[in-house]
């Protein structure tokens, strides 16, 4: 009887949550600059430059986190990494596209005339848009199990549009606590609208994913199974009561706790990943092929595994090193 101590059962486990860790990471920390990325239509010109002044030494640092969960999958799990890029390869495109528009336009923009500068507002705002719009298409049509159906592709830009507006939320929430003044009461006001997009894109995916499958219902409602999952909805409702009463609350006074909404939301959706990765578990193809049966040879694993050991404490190290030396507010450009 196979046991957790047989490398062939540890191994792919372990690699199974590095990648879900670096997934979860990727998504609240280049959430938050894609969300800023997206509100730049609504700031006025001196707003924008203190917008990409609050991630710039971040934002790039950030996708780091999206490489390694992708160089996981593909050295860990290649049967699965084939599956899933081939099914998802026309999103998969455009967010290369996007991020790669966000990135030349951010360093154009702080070089570029000022007569040009709108053009580069426009085009990191675009980037933002088209990166999250796929993020957002991916994880339905992940969710869906990657079957290409007229249901399934309405149900992914759905969550396209929900993950759009939630990020938006989350680049808020980041400029309530890197900001102040005027601009961080408009960042309130921003994360009151963009809220909904966070509650509704966790509810539409928590809805939809016991319906994905029987043996998914069953592991949410059979008994005692429904005992394990119930303190995740019990949780997530609560940090939503608390983040609608809190946003009211800096509406009146701006300086108590501002980073709370953040600190919230990213408890939101690590909740709403632990769901997930309890529902799909053992899949990392959902229904088709599990990361026991997807993994690579466990000597392989083991060496990758010692490889990541070193890799993953730098970067973050590197990672909590940045936030810590501009963990202060965001201050204007200046030019010569």
């Amino acid at each position: 009887m196979e046991t957790f101590g047989d490398p062939a059962i540890w191994l792919p486990w372990t690699f199974a949550a590095l990648m879900g860790l670096s997934i979860l990471i990727y998504v609240v920390l280049d959430g938050f600059d894609l969300g800023v990325g997206l509100l730049m239509p609504l700031a006025n010109d001196a707003e924008k430059d203190r917008l990409v002044a609050s991630i710039g030494p971040f934002w790039d640092a950030n996708e780091t986190w999206l490489v390694l969960a992708i160089g996981l999958l593909l050295v860990a799990f290649p049967p699965a990494h084939g599956i899933i890029l081939t099914s998802l390869y026309l999103p998969v495109f455009l967010m290369l596209i996007g991020l790669i528009l966000r990135g030349v336009s951010f360093e154009f923009r702080a070089k570029a005339p000022r007569s040009q500068k709108a053009g580069w507002n426009f085009a990191f705002f675009s980037g933002s848009l088209l990166a999250s719009m796929s993020q957002g298409f991916m994880s339905g049509m992940y969710v869906m199990g990657l079957t290409w159906t007229f249901n399934h592709v309405v149900f992914a830009l759905l969550t396209a549009v929900f993950l759009t507006v939630g990020y938006s939320f989350i680049g808020a929430a980041w400029l309530i606590a890197k900001t102040d003044g005027a601009l961080q009461k408009r960042a309130i006001g921003w994360a009151k609208g963009g809220i909904w997009g966070l509650i509704l894109g966790i509810g539409a995916i928590s809805l939809a994913t016991p319906f994905v499958s029987t043996r998914i219902f069953d592991k949410w409602f059979s008994f005692p199974e429904i005992l394990y999952l119930a303190p995740f909805p019990v949780l997530s409702g609560i940090l939503m009561v608390y983040l609608f009463w809190k946003i009211g609350r800096l509406q009146k006074d701006q300086n108590r706790l501002i980073w709370d909404p953040f600190a919230a939301e990213t408890a939101l959706f690590t909740l709403a990943f632990a769901g997930m990765a309890y529902s799909f578990y053992p899949y990392v193809v959902p229904e088709q092929i599990t990361i026991y049966d997807a993994a690579s040879a466990p000597e392989s694993l083991f060496i990758i595994l010692i490889g990541t050991l070193f890799v993953l404490p730098t970067i973050l190290g590197y990672t909590v090193l940045s936030y810590y030396i501009f963990c202060g507010k965001a201050t204007e450009l200046r030019y010569d």
